[in-house]
C-alpha cells in the first residue's frame, strides 16, 4: 500500500487515445532550502550548499535551492554553507554549516550574515536565474524572461541611456547550441525605470536584439574575418546630421593579446547593427574611446572622459572630435614642471608610470594621483573601474576591481576584516572617492569579494541610483 501510494504521488500515467505508448510525467518531491540575509530577509544568490559527500547546490537569484537526492531524503543531512562576502557559524571542528531534515514537499530557512558592504541581489543574464524557485513553484519576477534567447552567460557589460531606453552591450556570449556562441557583440534594451516599468531592486527586463533566422541573439557587429569583435567606450553623441547615435571603439581580436584590426563603429538605427566608420592604425594605443565613458563639463567645455581604469584620456563631446584620433588628449605628468597637464602628444600617465617615477625621485609622492591604498596602507592596484559623479556624496566615486596574481592569491593583512586573503585574482571590488574626476585617488575600501570568480569590469548604473546616489547599483 505504501509503495502504491508513493507511485501515485510522483507520477501521472497517460495513455493516448491513438494507442501510443503511455506518457509518464514525473514530479520529483523536492525539499526547498531558502537562504536569506539575516538583516534584510531577502534571498541571497550564489550560496553554496554542499553535502558531506560533496554534492553541491547553489542558491538561485531568490536564494532558493530545490534539493532532491533519492538516498538523502527523509533524513538528517549536514550541509556545508559558503558564500564569498557572507558568513555562517563554524562548529568546534571547523565545519561551517548546519543539519536539515530533508522532507519532500517541505522547506527550511537558513539565515546568513552579510560581511561585505555591497549586497548581492540577483543575476541579470544567463540561464537558470530562478532555477530553484521554478522547480519549487515559488514566485519569480513576473516579467523575467527565462533563457528567452538561449543565452547561458555574457561578459563585460556597458550601458547607456539612448532614445528613451537603456542600451545594453556585452562582449562574448555563450549560447546553448555551441560553446563559442556569439563573439560579435550582443545587445539588448530596457525601458528606463519608472513607476510603470521594472523595479531595479527586483529585476531588469532585457529585450535582446535577435536574429530572426535563428532565434538566437543577433551579431551586433557582424564580420566575416577571423577573430572575436569587441566594442568599448560606448558613448552617445550627436552625429554630423544632427541625430543622436552611439559610437564605440571596435577591435577584432585573434586572441587576448593579438589585435588584427581596430577602429570606430557607429550604431545604425535602421539596420539595428553597428557598422565600421573609421579604421585606426594598430600602433595607436589610446586615442579612441575606451573603458567606461562618462560625459563631464570642464571649464565650460563638454568632454567624454574614459576610465581605463582612471579618467586619464578625454575628447570634446562633439562628432568631429570623437571620430578624429588627433583630437584626443591625455593627462600626463611632466617631470620638468613637476605637474600633471592635459596634452595631445604624450600617452597618459598610468599608476605603474607613477610608481616608477616615485621610485627614481621624479615624482613627489604627494603629487601622485593613482597610488591607491587600503585603510591599512596596503597598495591596491586597480585593474578596471567605473568613475561617476555621486550626488549624495557630492564627490566622484570609483568602483574598481583589484588586479590580482592569477598564479597565487595574495595573502593580505587580516587587520580590520577588509583585508582577508584574496579569494579571486580579479574578484575583489573596491570603492574610492575623490574631489575631482581625475583624482587624486588615495584610500579605498573593499565592498565586495568573489570566491574563485572574476568580476573584472564593474560598471556603475547611475540610471538606477536611489536617494540621489545614496544607494548605488
Amino acid at each position: 500500500m505504501n509503495v502504491l501510494l508513493f507511485l501515485l504521488l510522483i507520477a501521472v500515467i497517460s495513455i493516448g487515445a491513438d494507442g501510443q505508448e503511455p506518457r509518464i510525467v514525473v514530479h520529483p518531491p523536492y525539499f526547498g532550502i531558502h537562504v536569506i540575509d539575516d538583516q534584510t530577509g531577502r534571498g541571497v544568490p550564489l550560496v553554496e550548499l554542499r553535502t558531506v559527500n560533496n554534492i553541491t547546490y547553489y542558491t538561485d537569484s531568490s536564494g532558493w535551492v530545490a534539493f532532491h537526492e533519492p538516498e538523502l531524503m527523509d533524513r538528517e543531512v549536514f550541509f556545508h554553507v559558503a558564500s564569498a562576502g557572507y558568513e555562517f557559524p563554524i562548529d568546534g571542528f571547523g565545519n561551517c554549516g548546519l543539519k536539515l531534515q530533508t522532507m519532500p514537499g517541505k522547506t527550511a530557512t537558513v539565515r546568513i550574515k552579510r560581511a561585505q558592504i555591497a549586497e548581492r541581489l540577483y543575476r541579470i543574464t544567463g540561464e537558470g536565474i530562478y532555477h530553484g524557485s521554478q522547480l519549487l513553484g515559488q514566485p519569480i519576477p513576473h516579467d523575467n524572461k527565462i533563457a528567452n534567447t538561449l543565452t547561458l552567460g555574457q561578459d563585460s557589460v556597458q550601458a547607456v541611456p539612448y532614445r528613451g531606453k537603456i542600451f545594453w552591450l556585452w562582449g562574448d556570449t555563450s549560447l546553448a547550441h555551441y560553446p563559442l556562441g556569439n563573439f560579435h557583440v550582443t545587445a539588448a534594451t530596457t525601458v528606463l525605470p519608472d513607476r510603470d516599468s521594472h523595479d531595479p531592486p527586483t529585476t531588469v527586463v532585457l529585450n535582446y536584439f535577435v536574429d530572426p533566422a535563428t532565434g538566437n541573439v543577433a551579431k551586433m557587429m557582424p564580420d566575416d574575418q577571423p577573430g572575436a569583435v569587441w566594442l568599448w567606450g560606448l558613448l552617445k553623441v550627436t552625429d554630423a546630421d544632427g541625430r543622436e547615435t552611439l559610437v564605440a571603439h571596435y577591435s577584432r581580436n585573434i586572441s587576448l593579446g593579438d589585435v588584427a584590426e581596430q577602429g570606430l563603429a557607429k550604431f545604425n538605427d535602421t539596420t539595428q547593427r553597428f557598422e565600421k566608420i573609421k579604421q585606426i592604425e594598430l600602433t595607436e594605443t589610446w586615442r579612441f574611446p575606451r573603458g567606461n565613458a562618462v560625459r563631464i563639463e570642464s571649464n565650460g567645455v563638454d568632454y567624454f572622459y574614459f576610465a581605463e581604469p582612471y579618467l586619464n584620456t578625454r575628447v570634446s563631446a562633439d562628432w568631429k572630435s570623437v571620430i578624429d584620433p588627433l583630437c584626443y588628449e591625455a593627462l600626463a605628468f611632466d617631470p620638468s614642471k613637476s605637474t600633471y597637464a592635459w596634452q595631445s602628444e604624450l600617452q597618459p600617465t598610468t599608476a605603474a608610470d607613477e610608481w616608477a617615477m616615485i621610485q627614481r625621485g621624479a615624482l613627489p609622492p604627494e603629487r601622485a594621483r593613482y597610488q591607491v591604498v587600503s585603510s591599512t596602507g596596503r597598495p591596491v592596484e586597480i585593474h578596471r573601474a567605473s568613475i561617476v559623479r555621486n550626488d549624495f556624496l557630492k564627490k566622484w566615486v570609483l568602483i574598481g576591481t583589484e588586479a590580482g596574481d592569477f598564479a597565487k592569491p595574495k595573502i593580505q593583512s587580516r587587520n580590520g576584516g577588509e583585508e582577508s586573503e584574496a579569494t579571486s585574482p580579479l574578484g575583489e571590488i573596491w570603492l574610492a572617492v575623490a574631489e575631482n574626476p581625475t583624482g587624486p585617488w588615495i584610500t579605498a575600501v573593499k565592498i565586495a569579494t568573489h570566491g574563485g570568480y572574476t568580476f573584472y569590469n564593474p560598471r556603475q548604473h547611475t540610471f538606477f541610483d536611489r536617494a540621489d546616489g545614496q544607494i548605488i547599483y
